[in-house]
């Protein structure tokens, strides 16, 4: 929670919150959450426990869509 919070300051383009998993069960139970810290990423992939910030970063990029052909790495699309 705290890194993907780190990330989120770093950065304007990720966004990070924070849910009590045992005040939100429904939440809980839509993403499957058995385990704390879970970091759900675009509802596209997850990673349960406390990984290395390296190790972290390995993960959610994992799930990121592959850039365009010809893309500038870091470049927003309209």
């Amino acid at each position: 929670m705290r890194l993907a919070q780190s990330f989120a300051l770093e950065n304007a383009l990720v966004q990070a919150d924070c849910i009590e998993a045992t005040e939100f069960p429904d939440l809980s139970s839509r993403y499957r959450v058995y385990a704390v810290p879970k970091t759900v990423i675009n509802g596209a992939g997850s990673i349960e426990g406390s990984l290395p910030e390296t190790f972290f970063l390995d993960e959610i990029l994992k799930t990121l869509p592959a850039p365009e052909p010809g893309a500038t790495p870091g470049a927003t699309q309209p």
